[in-house]
């Protein structure tokens, strides 16, 4: 199945692209053919190399057969529905987009129409579900050496402060970071209702931006289990951390920061750390490649749970869930 990658933003061209044409260097072959990449703004992936460019969704699928395409959808939440309606119509059923699936219930219930209407085949870019760090805690969990899980805490802070005053495509800090660690913690410690949750603006010297400062949300599972997630986008270090409490002892775990080092850290109670290889894009983007190959169509359910959750903290935190407009690409 050829990659054709939509919008050449960071997460497109800096991620999936990036990815792709690593796994194509050192002969990783789950996927045929350069990737097509598609972005409106001619300075978008300017200076990529490896990929063909097409001006059209329509000139994609003369290039490539639709039902032979993985098409990554890189378009923030509030343009996606607009944009997968137009490739549906066309033929392209297997899509890969990134997170969160949709950033209110109104596009969440757009998105399953279109879905059922097209029989989408739909995974969610989820790589912290596949990372060996999310693996090694689930084991701690389930192995029960330590007891029962008692609570979860998440940290996922980084400084961005210029790409917060512009960002058009995410309403709030919810839609940032906050995604990835809720499919974790929906993982490990099963479903979950919203307790409480806020958000706060992001303020410099000279700007301002409703909403996109932080946010954070403490979560009930529904075997007793808190998990309290937390996201500070002005941050002046970057982390993205986890902890877990049992009841006789805890771990925690860091996620690699960027794409720039694939390491993470684990430290449990009487164990040294470990610090380990955690490609965890590339895996998970093999997984999502299988699943289309195969046919399994096993994690919507999860994405669609964790979109339910954001609507929920978004409400709690009293904020509106308008759209906005749906026309560019980003």
């Amino acid at each position: 199945m050829r990659p054709f990658v939509v919008g050449l933003g960071r997460s497109g061209a800096g991620l999936h692209v990036a990815s792709l044409l690593r796994a194509g260097a050192v002969g990783d072959t789950w996927f045929a053919g350069p990737p097509l990449a598609l972005d409106p703004r001619p300075e978008a992936g300017a200076r990529l190399d490896g990929v063909v460019r097409v001006d059209s969704p329509e000139h994609a699928a003369s290039l490539s057969d639709p039902a032979a395409t993985v098409v990554h959808l890189c378009t923030p939440p509030s343009r996606r529905v607009a944009v997968l309606g137009e490739l549906a119509a066309l033929g392209f059923t297997r899509v890969l987009v990134e997170k969160p699936l949709a950033a209110d219930r109104a596009q969440l219930d757009r998105l399953d129409a279109l879905r059922r209407r097209h029989d989408l085949h739909i995974e969610v870019v989820s790589h912290w579900l596949s990372a060996r760090l999310t693996h090694e805690l689930a084991e701690l969990v389930d192995a029960g050496e330590w007891g029962l899980l008692r609570s979860v805490s998440f940290h996922q802070d980084k400084p961005r402060l210029l790409r917060g005053q512009s960002d058009d495509g995410h309403p709030s800090a919810f839609d940032v970071e906050i995604p990835h660690a809720l499919g974790v913690v929906l993982r490990l410690a099963g479903p979950a209702t919203v307790t409480r949750a806020g958000c706060q603006d992001l303020r410099t010297e000279t700007a301002s931006r409703p909403l996109m400062g932080g946010a954070w949300l403490t979560l009930r599972h529904e075997g007793g289990v808190v998990s309290e997630l937390r996201s500070d986008l002005t941050a002046p270090i970057q982390r993205r951390s986890v902890r877990l409490r049992f009841a006789d002892g805890e771990a925690v775990g860091h996620y690699p920061i960027s794409e720039r080092d694939d390491h993470a850290r684990l430290t449990v109670t009487g164990r040294e750390p470990a610090i380990f290889r955690d490609d965890a894009l590339a895996a998970f983007l093999r997984d999502a490649y299988r699943n289309f190959a195969t046919g399994r169509r096993v994690t919507y359910p999860v994405h669609h749970a964790v979109v339910r959750l954001l609507c929920e903290a978004k409400e709690r935190a009293a904020i509106p869930t308008g759209s906005p407009s749906l026309e560019a690409l980003s």
